[in-house]
């Protein structure tokens, strides 16, 4: 199990920025590869009950990323971004924005996400920002949060042993 920051310690300095540490119970090569392949995000990277039914990404500086969430009650949310800075296993930088459905992308926050090892586990520490307002932090505070405990999940299944 991952190691959970309370939501009132998630935000740093600032009504505009999310930063959230966590530690996960698998070594830093798997984490980041839950971060950067395809078929590992489709997983987990959206909040409890959610779907990722389409993304598609070039894992590059400057290329993009998409992807649609589907809400339990069918309703789907769009976002992309450009991948910014990618060193393996270390860091990724990429910009973040919901899409309207013709596509319209809204305001741009920047993720950075960076990977350590710890203990034989890996410390992750995570930054978002600039958002528009305060409440928009804490919604992203509460879907990154749910993410983060799917990932563990997740993490943990590739991690049993086939045949246990």
């Amino acid at each position: 199990m991952a190691a959970r920051a309370k939501p009132g310690a998630a935000t740093q300095p600032g009504d505009r920025a999310l930063g959230v540490t966590r530690v996960f119970d698998a070594p830093r090569g798997l984490v980041f590869e839950a971060w950067t392949r395809k078929e590992h995000l489709d997983k987990w990277c959206a909040p409890r009950g959610f779907t990722i039914p389409y993304s598609e990404g070039e894992l590059r500086p400057g290329g993009a990323w998409r992807s649609v969430m589907r809400a339990p009650d069918g309703t789907e949310h769009r976002l992309s971004g450009i991948y910014r800075e990618i060193v393996e296993d270390e860091l990724l930088v990429f910009t973040h924005a919901w899409e309207d459905e013709h596509g319209k992308r809204g305001h741009e926050t920047v993720v950075t996400v960076r990977f350590a090892d710890q203990d034989g586990k890996t410390k992750l520490t995570f930054h978002q920002a600039s958002f528009e307002t305060p409440e928009a932090r804490d919604g992203h505070a509460g879907g990154w949060a749910e993410c983060f405990d799917r990932l563990s999940d997740y993490l943990a299944a590739l991690r049993v042993p086939s045949g246990t």
